[in-house]
This record gives C-alpha cells, sequence and structure tokens, in this order.
C-alpha cells in the first residue's frame, strides 16, 4: 500500500506552498526512512575510520579518511542542490539510495576478493580506492538529506518548521548513538567484513519502504538556462537576502573547528577506550544529540534563531575547549553529551532562517550552495590538523618542554597533544561567535528573517479532514498577499498541481 498525501493548496506568500492537510504524515515517513538511511551509511563510515585506526594507529590515514568525506560534499553539495530543484523530491531520493546501494555492493566485492592485508596496505592503491568507493555511497545521502530540508517547506505549516528541524536532529541523534555503538561493535566482535554484508543489506530496507511513498508536490517550471549546476542561480538567491550570505560566511568559518574535532575525536576516544567501549561510549554521548533535537522539536528556536545558534556557538567553544583538560573518561564522555545537545539547534537555525526567507523552488540551489562553502573548510582543517598534531603538537607535548609548558592546564596523558588542539578550537569558536553578534549582516538577517510573513495554516474539512478547496479563501486570513489573488506565484500557476503519484522526491 503507498502511502500518499494531497496536494498542496496555493499559499498567500510568494514562492512558498502551503503544506497540505496530511503533510506532516508524509513528512515523517520520509523522515524515518531518511534516518534508517542515515544510520545505515554513518554505521558504514565510523565502521571504516574504526577498522582504520585500530589496524594502522594512524591519525593521518583517520584525518584524511575524513577530510576527503567533506572534500567529496563540498564538490557535490551544488550539484546535489541544483538536482532537487531540478527535479520531483521523491525522485531523487530514490536516486540516492540506488547509489547508495551499488557503492556498498561494489565495497564488499572489494573487501572479500582483496583481503584485509591488500586493503591496509595504506601506500598502495587499493584502500584508497576501496575508501572512496564506500565514501561516495555514503556522501551520496546527503541528496536526501538537502531534499528532505526542502519537504519541511512542502510538508510542513510554516509555523512548525522550527520544529519539524528539531525532529530532523533528534532522528540524526538516535542514528549517531545507534550507529556508534554498533560499528564499535561490529567491527571489535564480527569484523569488517560481517560489518559490509550487515551495510549492504540495511541499505535496500529503506528503498523499498521510500518506493511506497507518494508525494504531491507543485509542478516543477524548467528554467531553459539552468544548469547543471546552477551556482550563479543559488548565489543570487542567497544575495536576494540581506544578510543571508553572512550567516553562510559565518558557518563556513565555524565549520573550520568542525575539521580538527572530524579529524581528532575518534583518536583521543580511541586512546581511552578499547574499541568496543568507545563505540557505546560514543553512543551514550550521543544522547545528547537526541534530547537537543527534542527540544527544538517541541520549543522551537524562539523569535530570532539567528541569535540563538551565535549563543549555542559559543557554548560549543567553551565545551570544546574543556572537555579534554584531563585525560578523564567521563569528562571527556560528559562534554562530548553536552556537545552533540546543543548542535541540533544550531543546524535547525541555519535551515529554519532558509526555508522562510527563500523561495521553495530555489531553496535546493541556496542548501547545496550554503554547503559547498560549509563543508569545504572542514576537509582543510582535517588535512591540516591530522599531519600536524601526528608530527608536531603530539610529538611536542610528550617532550618535557611541552610538558612544563602545558602540564599546569592539560595534566598529563597519552593524548595532551590532541587536548591542547581542542583547546586553542574552543577559543576560536567563541571569538568568532562573539565577533558575528556585533555585525551589521547580523541585524539585517534577523529584520529580513522577523519581516518574512508566514504562510498561512492549510485548511481542512472538519469533518473529514480532507484538502479544503483551494480557491476558497481562508476566512482568518487578513488579506491575500501581493500576486496570490489570482492563484498565481511566480508566473506558476498552483492550479495546475500535479498529484504525487510519480516517483519523485529527495532529501
Amino acid at each position: 500500500m503507498s502511502i500518499a498525501q494531497h496536494p498542496p493548496a496555493p499559499t498567500g506568500v510568494p514562492g512558498q506552498p502551503v503544506a497540505p492537510g496530511s503533510g506532516m504524515r508524509v513528512f515523517l515517513h520520509l523522515l524515518v526512512n531518511t534516518a534508517v538511511a542515515n544510520l545505515t551509511t554513518n554505521f558504514l563510515w565510523f565502521a571504516l575510520v574504526f577498522w582504520v585506526f585500530i589496524e594502522t594507529r594512524s591519525i593521518l590515514a583517520t584525518g584524511v579518511l575524513g577530510g576527503a568525506y567533506m572534500l567529496i560534499i563540498a564538490l557535490s553539495s551544488m550539484y546535489f542542490g541544483s538536482l532537487v530543484d531540478r527535479f520531483r523530491k521523491l525522485r531523487v531520493m530514490r536516486l540516492s539510495a540506488w547509489i547508495s546501494l551499488v557503492a556498498f555492493l561494489i565495497a564488499c566485492t572489494m573487501f572479500f576478493a582483496l583481503g584485509e592485508r591488500v586493503l591496509l596496505d595504506l601506500a598502495a592503491p587499493w584502500f584508497w580506492v576501496f575508501a572512496v568507493v564506500v565514501l561516495v555511497g555514503c556522501v551520496v545521502e546527503l541528496l536526501r538529506n538537502l531534499a528532505l530540508s526542502t519537504t519541511v517547506t512542502l510538508l510542513v505549516p510554516t509555523e512548525r518548521h522550527a520544529n519539524a528541524n528539531g525532529l530532523v536532529g533528534t532522528v540524526q541523534g538516535l542514528a549517531f548513538i545507534a550507529t556508534s555503538v554498533f560499528s564499535g561493535l561490529s567491527v571489535g566482535l564480527l569484523g569488517m567484513g560481517p560489518t559490509m554484508l550487515i551495510s549492504a543489506v540495511c541499505t535496500a530496507v529503506p528503498l523499498v519502504h521510500l518506493h511506497l511513498i507518494r508525494v504531491s508536490e507543485p509542478e516543477i517550471v524548467h528554467d531553459p538556462e539552468r544548469k547543471a549546476i546552477d551556482f550563479r542561480g543559488g548565489f543570487l538567491a542567497v544575495l536576494a537576502v540581506p544578510g543571508l550570505l553572512a550567516l553562510i560566511i559565518f558557518t563556513t568559518f565555524n565549520n573550520l573547528t568542525g575539521g580538527v574535532f572530524m579529524a581528532l575525536l575518534d583518536p583521543y576516544g580511541l586512546t581511552l577506550f578499547p574499541v568496543e567501549m568507545w563505540g557505546i561510549w560514543f553512543g551514550v554521548a550521543s544522547a545528547g544529540f537526541v534530547v537537543g533535537g527534542a527540544v527544538v522539536a517541541k520549543w522551537g528556536l524562539g523569535k530570532n534563531p539567528i541569535r540563538t545558534m551565535l549563543v549555542l556557538v559559543a557554548c560549543t567553544g567553551v565545551l570544546g575547549g574543556l572537555f579534554t583538560l584531563r585525560e578523564w573518561g567521563w569528562l571527556f564522555v560528559a562534554g562530548i553529551w553536552l556537545f552533540m545537545a546543543v548542535m541540533p539547534a544550531i543546524e535547525a537555525a541555519e535551515q529554519t532562517v532558509i526555508q522562510r526567507v527563500v523561495p521553495f523552488e530555489k531553496q535546493g540551489r541556496v542548501f547545496g550552495f550554503a554547503m559547498t562553502f560549509e563543508a569545504a573548510t572542514a576537509p582543510i582543517t582535517s588535512f591540516l590538523i591530522a599531519p600536524i598534531a601526528e608530527f608536531w603538537i603530539v610529538p611536542y607535548m610528550e617532550t618535557s618542554d611541552g610538558r612544563a609548558t602545558w602540564g599546569w592546564l592539560l595534566g598529563d596523558g597519552d593524548a595532551r597533544g590532541i587536548a591542547l588542539i581542542f583547546l586553542f578550537a574552543g577559543l576560536v569558536s567563541i571569538l568568532l561567535a562573539v565577533g558575528a553578534s556585533l555585525t551589521r549582516s547580523y541585524r539585517l538577517l534577523s529584520r529580513s528573517y522577523v519581516e518574512s510573513p508566514e504562510a498561512p495554516p492549510h485548511l481542512e474539512s472538519a469533518e473529514t479532514g480532507e484538502a479544503a478547496d483551494p480557491q476558497a479563501p481562508d476566512p482568518a486570513a487578513p488579506s491575500a498577499a501581493p500576486g496570490a489573488s489570482d492563484g498565481k506565484q511566480h508566473g506558476r500557476d498552483h492550479s495546475q498541481v500535479t498529484r504525487g503519484s510519480s516517483p519523485e522526491k529527495s532529501t
């Protein structure tokens, strides 16, 4: 039985569809489906990083893997965003799922055909070919996530956008918990071979469910001048909103510290705990993501999500600088828990702003444009910090001079070099948040968000729950927005909305 929905009715806000009565139910199906898919791809990604570090003990190798992951995201985000705008969302989501499945099947074939000894030779090409195939299968999941962000606009009432984005954070946190726990246990107890097979099987399950979902969305108008990678269109859409470019620049620089944590978090944790226990403890710490997402889902982000984001970025800087001051397992786990708890609100804030101030038909390119720059900084940091940590800072902190200089602050232990890097990364985050709050762009974007009108809620029949007549006026609305009186927006006649029987959608 397929999961269908009513087509969206016209809206009084130019460029924004009104959520249909059954939209939230369909969105939850897509959310859970994407959560399972994300769990599977993250499961294999975590397992790959754990496996490589345990077998090679190389910070450089894990840093390169993390950097490559973010580099591929940066290179593909704009193309993915353009795909989301050019095609129906469900079709793009299914394409993403198929690519992941094929990539994981290829990786399984390579693993069992070549063997672990050949693949773990970092000086030979086979390891890097294998890693790239796995990375492609994991990174293409971003295509789903971009499409899912646009379906919040399509399926969820405007006043509930922050709550829906909070739900996204909650399920991502659940996936994080299960991923870290199961990846550590799987690699430690079963080995990488069975882990590869589990990933391939679990990728196919949500793909079947995805083919049962039906989503109606406004007719897609193809721009004859639009290119496959519409970087210019995304850039112009960003410039059209005062201050939005500054927000993207801020998150881009904030991701510099994200690259530090990406490169060094697992090496630090695996220094403190065995792989099985590190997976479990990271899962416990990731529960903070669930709590943070649930808080956003329940109470939203306040009247000004941008201000909320800056405050919480400063908090992550404080936490990142403090949770490794001593080589205590409980301090590290508690710090990660709190760090994770504030991350859903930071991510939801940017999404909520874009979903409100950018027209629906351009949101895919804007999300892709933002992801291109935000993801590009993390691999730069990761590629730089991994060799610096392995060949300079970690050895320095093992010397008597390093201990004498920093021991009063960081204590003793095997990972004091990584702790020193975390400390300075946290300070950078604090300074970045404080500086951004003092800029004119912050005030402009806050004003743009506040002044952007909310779409009126979708009308439903009180008796049947069916979608109300799209042509019927909303008695609660004071007046139709300019350009909406004839049922058209930006040249699109929403009376010709197609039924969602064709397979099309993305995340």
